[in-house]
């Protein structure tokens, strides 16, 4: 596990509720865009190792709207965003029990849309301290009471910071950062005007604390590093990938990554070690060196094909890459799978069996660990759910099995897909189309 993630007992307790089933056995909440440290990494015990053929066996369901928002859950609570269009054009917050589906609360509020893929909100509810922080496709921010949904403080981002609205609206889930020295501070996304790309707010109050980066919005999450013993946010926007201060927002340093095209960046960052990646569907595959005893990095190697469908590199479109032990494992832009050397970005395999071969083939994968062990868990855009062993070797699945049906509303062609991340939490796994949330059990 990477040293510059905050992985102390502390925040982990305050983040995702931990808590203790069985004599030997752990769980974990799933509090945010995915999973505690927003590394896309799971650590329950007590998980099957093989999954069922056919139907994975589901818990409970129930209907929702439609949305690309995946679920969080905290302290048995399931959290989701929908999008209602009849009578009038709607965002909801929803929450539900873990345990049986139960509808517990809704928050609802008028959200015209005036953006492509209008099938609803994008950005995952973060649960943090006894709050949900929920972000719609328009811009409207609230603060929420995660028990009860009450309002306690909300924000019109679009109007308040006059946003220059990217096409697909604003879609990076809030990031929380809390230590010793300062209060909570909510990080988001806005893209506004007046170097307010990004923006850190009082949790408690929901008063701006700082505006950081006069540039354009992306569509990727921030995240939480260290660096020599501080604190980094990593953003990645429509024009550079920078490190900031979480308490004042000061630019540690900015790796510039102006688009072709447009800015398009979808997946999050990731880190190992002293390296950070981030893909981009038309511009290719950038590797940044991080240095570890200060806050400070430097470009490494930048690789991009003819254009995004003709390339030996990896670029993204949905897909959040794995990277570990010297390696890159990745969805490129047609759904192909693929390996890169960490040093050089050269491919090393590619596998075209994981997701069936389309435009923006999509792959949600989390690396679960346990007792020395490591498998990956692969959601692809059919619903399907796989077990499998990405190494340097190739792609080797080991079972695999439906969870979800796909649906049009996201996108029509192909039969539909489902592009949204699931949570694991409490050894069970929670996933949702534009029908419904569903939840199923993982436990051996």
């Amino acid at each position: 596990m990477s040293r510059f993630c905050r992985q102390t007992a502390t925040w982990m307790l305050l983040l995702g509720g931990l808590a203790v089933s069985g004599s030997n056995a752990t769980a974990d909440d799933w509090p945010q865009w995915r999973g505690n440290d927003r590394d896309g990494s799971w650590t329950e015990t007590g998980i099957v190792t093989e999954l069922p053929q056919g139907q994975l066996p589901l818990k409970w369901s129930v209907p929702i709207g439609s949305g690309y928002s995946g679920p969080t859950v905290a302290e048995g609570r399931v959290y989701v965003t929908d999008r209602q269009t009849e009578p009038d054009e709607i965002e909801r917050v929803l929450c539900f029990a873990e345990q049986d589906g139960s509808l517990i609360w809704e928050q609802s509020y008028a959200a015209a849309y005036e953006i492509g893929y209008r099938a609803g909100p994008r950005a995952s509810v973060t649960v943090h301290a006894g709050k949900a922080l929920a972000v719609g496709s328009m811009g409207h921010f609230h603060c929420l009471d995660a028990a009860t949904g009450e309002i306690l403080w909300k924000h019109d981002l679009h109007q308040e910071y006059k946003i220059d609205m990217p096409v697909w609206g604003i879609t990076g889930a809030p990031l929380v950062v809390a230590s010793p020295t300062h209060p909570p501070i909510v990080i988001q996304i806005v893209g506004g005007s007046d170097g307010a790309c990004v923006v850190g707010f009082d949790l408690a109050t929901g008063n701006e604390v700082w505006r950081s980066l006069d540039e354009r919005a992306c569509y990727s999450a921030p995240i939480l590093i260290q660096q020599g013993g501080q604190d980094v946010a990593v953003c990645w926007t429509g024009d550079s990938i920078s490190g900031l201060s979480p308490s004042t927002g000061k630019t540690f340093w900015r790796i510039p990554f102006p688009p072709s095209r447009m800015p398009i960046g979808v997946a999050t960052p990731v880190v190992d070690n002293n390296h950070l990646f981030v893909t981009s569907f038309y511009d290719g595959s950038l590797m940044v060196e991080l240095s570890d005893t200060e806050p400070n990095a430097r470009k490494k190697w930048h690789r991009v094909g003819v254009d995004e469908k003709n390339t030996r590199a990896l670029q993204s479109i949905i897909s959040t890459p794995v990277m570990r032990d010297g390696y890159v494992y990745g969805v490129d832009s047609y759904g192909e799978l693929r390996c890169l050397e960490m040093e050089t970005g050269e491919r090393v395999w590619e596998d075209t069996t994981a997701v069936p071969r389309n435009r923006w083939g999509t792959i949600h994968t989390v690396v679960h660990q346990h007792a020395g062990s490591q498998t990956d868990w692969m959601f692809n855009d059919q619903g399907q759910l796989t077990i499998a062993h990405l190494t340097p070797e190739g792609y080797r699945p080991l079972s695999q099995t439906h969870l979800l049906d796909t649906t049009t509303v996201q996108l029509p062609r192909r039969n539909g897909v489902t592009w949204s991340h699931p949570a694991y939490a409490n050894r069970c796994i929670f996933a949702r189309n534009d029908n419904q949330l569903v939840c199923a059990s993982l436990a051996e």
